[in-house]
């Protein structure tokens, strides 16, 4: 019988610097550790391919690289940033999970989440130092935080201690999810630690035609990243200093006033916006649209209010390093 291990290699050495995409050099009295998102997608699709990436996966790799221009690198304002390879599903094996649990998770509760598990194991044992830390995410990176949130660091209180946030960003965090785990609080704030952050971004077709999104569940909670607020109060683009794009005419990100307000959709639990996303190439918007509805804006849960989630994150770091 063919196993995981036999069929993807063992789980990664982490003393080893070519199982991280980032170690870095220590700056700052707090650190981030960034799990990145789905990046095994259209090869995941060709018939016969694995149901999880390999390390040496290309597509992953250079998503990875991508994805930490785009998000991680928010953080580096206020952190040390870490970024771990791991050994992540595909995203058509996640979506055949979906359909037979209703939910990613199960996708990612064996290999996925023991990478990471690891990977957290030598970061604590190795290269944390007893710093506060922030620990974020996008898409499956963030549903493998709330797998941690609820196993992982309840085992571990001693790091569970040391968290400054946890930015679960573009997975639900549902009302059952938080009480099923109270020791999991929900940030009700801008500068509240020891917290889980948490959005999905759609616009207002998406929420009138109640489209299929596979990372919006029933319950979901959404904070705005506009005013950090709960409620529907609705948040202008007046409070966001700017969202990260690409300069058409250089090919480098910049950032930039593209009108991304926010309002949160109570009922949905989303986070609504007038704002429109950069154009995508067909193959990948066919893939978007049928995974996350006609104005989904997975993709955007990042750039839109990238330069909020960087002073979001200084500000959290403030108040712990603090003591508040």
């Amino acid at each position: 019988m063919t196993t995981q291990s036999s069929m993807y290699g063992t789980t990664p050495d982490y003393s080893r610097a070519s199982s991280w995409f980032r170690i870095p050099e220590i700056t700052r009295g707090a650190d981030t550790l960034y799990i990145y998102a789905t990046e095994y997608i259209r090869t995941s699709f060709k018939e016969g391919a694995p149901d999880f990436a390999t390390l040496d996966n290309e597509e992953m790799l250079e998503g990875v690289m991508a994805e930490y221009t785009l998000h991680a690198s928010a953080f580096e304002k206020s952190t040390n940033v870490f970024v771990p390879y791991y050994r992540q599903s595909g995203l058509a094996y996640a979506e055949k999970v979906r359909k037979a649990t209703g939910d990613i998770a199960a996708a990612l509760a064996g290999m996925p989440y023991e990478d990471i598990t690891a990977a957290l194991d030598h970061y604590f044992e190795n290269l944390n130092q007893g710093r506060p830390f922030i620990i974020a995410g996008h898409s499956q990176g963030s549903s493998i935080i709330l797998l941690l949130l609820k196993n992982y660091f309840r085992e571990h209180p001693e790091y569970y201690a040391r968290m400054i946030a946890a930015y679960a960003i573009g997975i639900s965090v549902t009302k059952e999810y938080l009480a099923a785990n109270p020791h999991v609080k929900f940030a009700c704030g801008e500068s509240d630690t020891g917290v889980v952050i948490s959005w999905n971004t759609e616009g207002c077709r998406n929420v009138e035609e109640n489209a299929f999104n596979m990372v919006v569940l029933p319950n979901a909670v959404s904070i705005n990243p506009l005013n950090w607020r709960l409620d529907e109060t609705y948040a202008s683009s007046s409070l966001n200093p700017g969202s990260l794009v690409e300069n058409a005419r250089t090919g480098q990100t910049e950032i930039a006033d593209i009108g991304a307000d926010a309002q949160v959709n109570l009922r949905r639990g989303v986070v609504v916006t007038n704002a429109r996303p950069e154009p995508m190439p067909e193959e990948d918007a066919k893939i978007a649209i049928s995974f996350f509805g006609p104005e989904g804006y997975h993709d955007s849960d990042y750039t839109f209010f990238y330069t909020n989630i960087r002073d979001n994150a200084a500000k959290r770091v403030a108040a712990r390093l603090a003591g508040r």
